[in-house]
C-alpha cells in the first residue's frame, strides 16, 4: 500500500482487556486490527500491557506468563506480513534477564521495535518497581519514515521522557495508558498532557484502556491534543471505542485533523458509571451468573441494587429481605417497592428461627449476662450466612452494601453484613450515597440496563438511617450526623490531616479524637472486607495501607 510521508491514518483502540487472558486479549487485538483495517488505518494503537491486561500485579513474575505474552505478540506480529496496517501494543518484554513494561511495534511480519517504560510508578495502587526493571530513556520509533515518540503512561507525568524524545527528533507522541479512574482525574490527566505538549511543541494522542479490574476501573476517555493545545479528539468515557484519526504533516510539523469531541461525564454521573462498570466487569470477568444481596429497606442496599441492575440487568439480580422482630413495617414496604421498581426477583426470608436457634445454643453461657452488641451481631451474621447459602446453591455472587463512612469507623459486622464477593459503594461516603440515590432517580445514565425514572422509593432517601438491630435504633445513636462524620473522615482519610486541623474546621475535638480512634481500631475489619470500586485517591485496601496493630493517636 502506497504511503504518503505527509499523512498517517492512526486508529486509537480503547478496549477492555482481561488480566491473565492472553488468548482472549490476542483475539481482542485482532478484532481491533480488523476494524481499523476496514477504516483504512495505517497503524492501530492499543493500551499499556494490553496483551496481559493491566495491572497484572505479581502474575507478571511467572516466567510461563511472560513467555506466553511475548509469544502472543510474536504471533500477532507475523500476521502483519499481509502488508496491511501495523500495530503498537503494550506487552511485557524480557531482555538479558530483566523484565520490562514495554510497547512493541508490529509491522511487515515481525516485531520491528520495542520501547521500555522509564518512569515506573510506585505509589497508591501502583507497584511497578516491585515487578519491572526501569527502561532507559527512549528514542523515537521509526514507522514508515515517521519518528514516533511512544512514552508509556507515567512517562508523561514528568518532563524527562518527552523532553528526551523531542530532543531525539520525535515528530509526535502516541501514549498507551493504563490510568485508573478517580473522581475528577480527567482534569489531572489533561493538565499533564497540556504541560508535555507545551514543553515540546509536539501533539499527543493519549490512549487509555477501559473496563474494571478487581477494585480498579479504567474509564477510557482517550484524547488527542494538537501542538497549539487545541483538543483534536475526545473519545467517550466508560465505553469501548475505536476511532480513526488523520494526521497531516505541514510546515509546522504534524497535526491531527479535529473531530467533534464526545462529552465526558463528570461529577455524580461519572462516579455512578464507575460503580456500574466496576461491578459489571467483576461479575462478568470472574464468571458469576448474577448477584444476590440483602435488601433491607435502607438506602445503602437500595443503591447497590440499582447499581447491580444497571450493571447486569434485572434478570441477574436477586434481592432478599430478611426481617426480624426489629424490622419496621416501612422497611418491608420500602424494600418491596424498590425491588418492584427495579424489576428484580424478590424473596422474604424471616430470620427469627435461626437467630433464636443461635441464642438457644448459647444460652448456657450467656444466660446470666445482659444483652448487648453480641445479640445484634447474631442477627447480621444470620443474614450473612443465609445470603452465602443462596450464593452456594444458585452460584450468584453476594454483593455487600457497606459505605465508606461505616467501613471507616467499624460500623459493620464481620461475617455478617460484610460477607460477600464485591462492594460497589465501598469508596462512597454516606452523604454521597444519598446524593447518588437522588441523582439516579432523576436520570438513567448511558449503557445502564435498569429502568428509567424513580428506582429508589423516596421514603428510603428521607427516613433516618438505621441498622434495625434493636428497638428504635438509629445510626445516630452510635455515630454523629453523617454530614459531620463524613467531613471528619475526609480530613483523616483523604487528606491525612491532624486532629488540630480538623478541629479548626468547626468540629468538637473530643469527637474528632473518638472518630480517629474508631478509624484505627477498625483496620482489622477492613482487611477482611471484600474488594470494591476505587473512586478516590485514598480507598481502603490498595491506597491506604495502615497497620492493624497501631498504638499511635494524634494527641497533644
Amino acid at each position: 500500500m502506497a504511503q504518503s510521508p505527509d499523512k498517517l491514518l492512526i486508529a486509537l483502540a480503547q478496549m477492555n482487556p482481561r488480566v491473565g487472558d492472553i488468548t482472549g486479549n490476542l483475539k481482542l487485538a485482532r478484532k481491533a486490527r480488523s476494524e481499523a483495517a476496514d477504516m483504512g488505518a495505517d497503524l492501530v494503537l492499543l493500551s499499556e500491557l494490553f496483551i496481559t491486561g493491566y495491572p497484572p500485579e505479581d502474575l507478571i513474575l511467572k516466567a510461563a506468563f511472560q513467555q506466553a505474552a511475548m509469544a502472543a505478540v510474536e504471533e500477532l506480529a507475523a500476521e502483519t506480513s499481509d502488508g496491511g496496517l501495523a500495530v503498537l501494543i503494550g506487552t511485557p518484554w524480557t531482555d538479558d534477564g530483566q523484565l520490562f513494561n514495554a510497547v512493541a511495534l508490529l509491522d511487515d511480519g515481525k516485531v520491528t521495535a520495542v520501547r521500555y517504560k522509564y518512569d515506573l510508578p510506585n505509589y497508591g495502587v501502583f507497584d511497578e518497581k516491585r515487578v519491572f526493571s526501569q527502561g532507559p530513556l527512549p528514542g523515537p520509533v521509526n514507522f514508515r519514515g515517521v519518528r514516533l515518540g511512544v512514552p508509556i503512561c507515567e512517562d508523561i507525568w514528568t518532563d524527562e521522557v518527552t523532553e528526551c524524545l523531542e530532543e531525539t527528533a520525535a515528530e509526535f507522541f502516541l501514549v498507551p495508558n493504563g490510568s485508573p479512574y478517580e473522581a475528577d482525574k480527567q482534569d489531572v490527566r489533561l493538565n499533564h498532557i497540556v504541560a508535555r505538549v507545551t514543553e515540546t511543541g509536539l501533539p499527543m494522542a493519549y490512549l487509555n484502556q477501559m473496563g474494571g479490574q478487581d477494585e480498579l476501573v479504567f474509564d477510557g476517555a482517550s484524547l488527542v491534543l494538537n501542538a497549539d493545545r487545541s483538543l483534536a479528539l475526545q473519545m467517550p468515557a466508560f465505553e469501548e471505542s475505536i476511532v480513526l484519526t488523520e494526521w497531516l504533516r505541514g510546515e509546522d510539523g504534524w497535526s491531527c485533523v479535529p473531530q467533534t469531541p464526545v462529552p465526558v461525564e463528570e461529577g455524580l454521573e461519572s462516579i455512578y458509571l464507575a460503580c456500574v462498570q466496576g461491578l459489571r466487569d467483576y461479575v462478568n470477568k470472574t464468571g458469576f451468573p448474577g448477584v444476590v444481596l440483602g435488601l433491607s429497606g435502607g438506602i445503602d442496599s437500595a443503591l447497590c441494587a440499582a447499581i447491580a441492575v444497571d450493571a447486569l440487568g434485572a434478570d441477574k439480580v436477586h434481592c432478599i429481605m430478611m426481617p426480624y422482630r426489629y424490622t419496621a413495617e416501612d422497611s418491608l414496604s420500602d424494600a418491596e417497592g424498590c425491588a418492584s421498581a427495579l424489576g428484580v426477583r424478590y424473596d422474604v426470608v424471616p430470620i427469627a428461627d435461626p437467630v433464636e436457634g443461635f441464642l438457644g445454643a448459647l444460652k448456657p453461657m450467656f444466660d446470666s449476662l445482659p444483652a448487648d452488641v453480641t445479640e445484634e451481631n447474631l442477627q447480621s451474621r444470620t443474614r450473612g450466612t443465609l445470603l452465602m447459602a443462596v450464593s452456594n446453591k444458585f452460584g450468584s455472587m453476594v454483593v455487600t452494601t457497606g459505605n465508606k463512612s461505616e467501613m471507616s469507623v467499624g460500623y459493620a459486622t464481620l461475617y455478617g453484613d460484610m460477607n460477600g464477593g464485591y462492594n460497589p459503594i465501598k469508596d462512597l461516603y454516606k452523604m454521597q450515597v444519598y446524593a447518588l440515590s437522588s441523582w439516579r432517580n432523576q436520570k438513567r445514565p448511558k449503557n445502564c440496563l435498569g429502568p428509567e425514572g424513580r428506582v429508589i422509593p423516596e421514603n428510603i432517601i428521607t427516613k433516618a438511617p438505621t441498622a434495625e438491630l434493636r428497638e428504635d435504633q438509629t445510626d445516630q445513636d452510635s455515630l454523629p450526623p453523617y454530614e459531620a462524620l463524613d467531613d471528619i473522615l475526609e480530613g483523616l482519610v483523604e487528606s491525612e490531616q491532624s486532629i488540630d486541623e480538623i478541629s479548626a474546621r468547626g468540629h468538637d475535638r473530643a469527637l474528632v479524637e473518638r472518630i480517629e480512634h474508631l478509624l484505627y481500631v477498625a483496620e482489622y475489619k477492613r482487611r477482611q472486607a471484600p474488594p470494591g470500586v476505587k473512586l478516590t485517591s485514598r480507598n481502603f485496601g490498595r491506597d491506604r495501607r495502615y497497620p492493624i496493630v497501631n498504638a499511635f493517636r494524634d494527641r497533644t
